[in-house]
């Protein structure tokens, strides 16, 4: 294992759980050296695998049972896809210092009166079929500390993307969305700003009879004209004035704002996907109201970048900002939240902290995720103090 530079994977499933997202980077030991991102792959969510993990993450009988199933073959689909990726390139298990894995969100109630956040997609079964040492369940110990657990990629943000010139701000659209605001003086806000591609996906589903997953292009929303009374009550939702820190997910932007949509009187579904669409713009926008300064310039990450229609409407809602995807600083925005998870597992083997606290609403940083060894384990454990040096 080298000194110099170690080769790390970081995985991820989105909330939508329509694929799996896997990034090889090297990151090197030396001062002021930049993270290379050498392999990003895509792989879609097993279809077995898809429909019980939306039915699990909304509550129902018989969830221990089916969590427990979900969460060791969603370990082994991971651990396929790993494989997968470092074949595709040529890498052997030995190259790999650490896998950093995310894992699927079934739960997220960071406001109970025991708050608590709950992944799958079993890392001991993924350091198992791989052999390398398995970094998870990053949001827990924040959570732990007094905050949301969420949003974590902010601090990734923070390295990869943090420009010396201008205030800017990164977007990633997934399932939910979520900003983090970079400001000149080392500053960082970030937060989730309430629906991303989740309520779109889940009209597509009704429309379509389950056959179509997403709205392509954004050429049906492009088809339709936003209904302003509907947009107005979807605006309302608590969610949209709550200052941060506040994270959200399926139990808020989940299927009972789809049926509010679907039931709307006398809209096509053309105008039900447009004010959708408009819906994820406008929580975006809305965004400037919780950031010190407006940022010059926004760069957007996540599937949302694939709806050429989302991405119009942002540009013109951000003007006279620029609005372009993170292709602009050389990152694949598809690959930004896989690659995030390899830093933050970096970071967890060397125990140093890697949430923000500013962001989460915590006491304290802390050093989050849990350790499952992998063959690797002990070559690992005697090379991780050069990385500091």
């Amino acid at each position: 294992m080298q000194s110099d530079h170690q080769l790390f994977i970081g995985i991820m499933s989105g909330t939508s759980a329509d694929g799996i997202d896997v990034a090889i980077t090297r990151i090197s030991t030396q001062p002021g050296s930049r993270m290379e991102l050498i392999h990003f792959s895509e792989y879609p969510m097993p279809q077995r695998l898809r429909e019980p993990i939306l039915r699990l993450a909304a509550p129902g009988l018989n969830e221990i049972e089916s969590l427990g199933e979900l969460d060791r073959a969603l370990g082994h689909a991971y651990a396929d896809t790993v494989l997968a990726a470092m074949h595709g390139v040529g890498l052997k298990r030995d190259d790999i210092t650490a896998i950093g894995c995310h894992g699927q969100t079934i739960r997220h109630h960071p406001k109970a009166d025991y708050p608590y956040t709950v992944q799958i997609g079993c890392a001991a079964t993924l350091a198992e079929q791989t052999g390398i040492t398995t970094v998870s369940d990053f949001r827990s110990r924040d959570i732990a500390a007094g905050g949301e657990g969420a949003p974590l990629v902010p601090f990734s943000h923070r390295h990869l993307f943090t420009h010396k010139q201008k205030n800017i701000a990164v977007v990633n659209i997934g399932g939910i969305a979520n900003v983090t605001w970079l400001g000149l003086d080392g500053s960082t806000i970030g937060f989730d700003t309430g629906p991303g591609n989740m309520i779109m996906d889940g009209l597509m589903l009704a429309f379509s009879d389950g056959r179509n997953a997403y709205d392509q292009n954004g050429v049906l929303a492009a088809s339709g004209t936003v209904c302003p009374a509907l947009l107005e009550k979807l605006m309302l939702h608590p969610f949209m004035q709550r200052k941060p820190p506040k994270s959200t997910g399926r139990e808020e932007f989940g299927e009972d704002i789809v049926n509010l949509i679907l039931g709307w009187p006398d809209i096509s579904d053309a105008d039900r996907m447009a004010t959708a669409c408009q819906y994820t713009a406008d929580s975006i926008a809305n965004s400037i109201n919780f950031m010190p300064i407006e940022p010059a310039k926004w760069l957007i990450c996540g599937g949302g970048v694939r709806n050429e229609h989302l991405m119009d409407l942002l540009t013109r809602q951000l003007a006279p900002a620029s609005v372009t995807t993170t292709d602009a600083e050389d990152i694949p925005p598809q690959a930004v939240e896989a690659l995030s998870f390899a830093v933050l597992a970096r970071q967890t083997l060397m125990g140093e902290t890697n949430t923000l606290c500013e962001v989460t609403g915590a006491r304290h940083a802390v050093c989050g995720g849990q350790i499952t060894p992998g063959n690797n384990w002990q070559t690992l454990i005697t090379s991780i103090p050069a990385w500091t040096r």
